[in-house]
């Protein structure tokens, strides 16, 4: 499309005119039209004293209730002046045209399409008055977040982090709180107003809790957090973790753990496992909180192990997982819709049946049984095998016919007592199977079931000892009748 109109964004820079280039000052002398995001700026007064005359959107601002509605209006009007003018308009706005400036990326995807030309002149950004004001060399690694809109996920403890666009008491509120998911509360934190203005610069070095607390906030306003010393709040950080495990898989790590393989470590991710579960069962958010660690270690080792043989790294899981999140909940990240539980989970098994025959598994050439994990735990296991089963039919009709099936399992039981340990083991496997379906059909979790009554023994069997031992006896000193009193007063406790 030929280009009928232009615009041409300069950046004022972010103090007085002394701070602004030679090349922005003769654009501004010999421009037609000059369009101000906002008059709120130092050379704003300038401009008007040399007589120059400009129009500001500043109205904009009190007219539109988001600031991205405010930038795509400013965008608009600027596209259909240039258009109707034919002309070269001038847009001058705060600091650098690329620096944390929504207006300019706005323009350079709409201006192409509508046969606009874009210039894009430089301009001082506020990054350089925070490199000179608040001291610190941005070689050592720093990221510029946008304090409007920040998020715990996007901050990293050893890099120096400046936060932008931090307008009011309510903005410095919510970046306390983003940066205090990370940094300790007394953590010395730095914001500087006005940074290399005369007269209006100010720096204040306070603790992180105290953020919102600072009176000054306004258009000009940044902070600074500097870049941690030392590994303390690396710790906090998941990169540090997997930092963690390639050393001690490498030549100069530890010994034990260079020698490891998923096989000499297999039975860890399952005593693991069950830890936590304890600490859930425990109701112990402490214990929790360690638990989740050892496992997680499980999951990083594992994964290292791999990246090390070149197969997938840690990163490879994450993504797998994130993708597999997205598109299993198409509720959420699509246009599905789920009104209950039942229905997001209808969506998840039909989204798992796509994957697999994309995988080239067309249904039917696998056993309805297919996909239960061959070591999962015996109970867990039956519950998983009669579910699939009872989706095709094979079940009960009613809780009666289990039931039976139970008084017809003990019966068996009872009268293969005097038959070889296989057959008593396959006798008895065949009861408990049975006793399994009874709670599928009460809607009971068997596992828990059966946890909450080994925690009940342990209680009540721990109040015999204690009894005992009040008592001054060992179990030698009493019998049966004694302990059996034991037990009823302990079902009373």
């Amino acid at each position: 499309m030929p280009v009928s109109a232009q615009i041409t964004v300069v950046g004022l820079g972010t103090g007085d005119e002394n701070q602004m280039t030679l090349g922005i000052w003769n654009k501004l002398q010999t421009a037609a039209r000059i369009f101000l995001r906002t008059e709120e700026h130092p050379v704003a007064g300038y401009i008007r004293k040399k007589g120059i005359a400009y129009e500001s959107f500043d109205e904009i601002y009190k007219q539109s209730p988001t600031f991205e509605e405010v930038y795509g209006q400013i965008a608009a009007l600027l596209m259909e002046e240039a258009v109707r003018s034919g002309e070269e308009i001038v847009y001058a706005l705060p600091g650098h045209p690329s620096v944390a400036e929504r207006t300019t990326q706005i323009l350079r995807q709409r201006c192409p399409d509508a046969g606009i030309g874009l210039e894009i002149l430089g301009g001082e950004s506020f990054l350089d008055q925070a490199f000179l004001r608040f001291g610190f060399d941005p070689i050592e690694g720093f990221q510029l977040l946008d304090g409007t809109a920040l998020d715990s996920a996007q901050l990293n403890p050893m890099l120096h982090t400046v936060v932008a666009q931090v307008y009011d008491s309510f903005t410095a509120s919510d970046v306390k709180l983003t940066l205090m998911e990370l940094y300790p509360d007394d953590y010395k934190v730095y914001v500087g107003h006005a940074l290399g203005i005369a007269g209006e610069e100010s720096i204040h070095e306070i603790p992180l809790f105290e953020l919102d607390r600072l009176n000054g906030y306004g258009n000009l306003s940044l902070v600074w957090v500097p870049k941690a010393e030392t590994n303390e709040l690396a710790n906090r950080t998941f990169a540090r973790l997997k930092e963690i495990v390639a050393i001690l898989r490498s030549p100069e790590g530890c010994p034990w753990d260079r020698e490891q393989t998923h096989a000499s470590i297999r039975s860890n991710l399952i005593e693991e496992t069950y830890e936590v579960l304890e600490a859930i069962d425990d109701d112990d958010p402490v214990g929790m909180c360690e638990e989740l660690g050892d496992l997680l270690l499980q999951v990083v080792m594992h994964a290292q192990m791999e990246d090390e043989a070149g197969s997938f790294t840690i990163v490879d899981v994450i993504q797998g997982l994130n993708e597999k999140l997205i598109r299993r909940h198409p509720h959420v990240f699509g246009e599905r819709s789920a009104q209950d539980a039942e229905e997001a989970l209808s969506n998840w098994q039909q989204i798992k049946q796509e994957e697999k025959r994309k995988r080239g598994e067309a249904p039917g050439q696998q056993s309805v049984l297919s996909g239960v994990p061959r070591d999962l735990p015996a109970l867990y296991k039956a519950v998983k095998l009669q579910k699939k089963a009872a989706k095709v039919g094979f079940d009960w009709p009613d809780l009666q016919g289990v039931y039976d099936k139970i008084t017809e399992e003990l019966q068996e039981l009872k009268e293969a007592h005097n038959q070889d340990s296989e057959a008593l083991k396959s006798e008895l496997g065949d009861l408990l199977f049975a006793v399994v379906n009874l709670a599928r059909f009460m809607k009971i979790d068997p596992e828990e079931a059966l946890t909450a009554t080994n925690r009940k023994f342990v209680q009540r069997f721990e109040y015999i000892e204690n009894q005992l031992r009040l008592n001054g006896k060992t179990f030698d000193q009493t019998d049966l009748q004694e302990m059996e009193a034991y037990w009823q007063e302990a079902k009373k406790v």
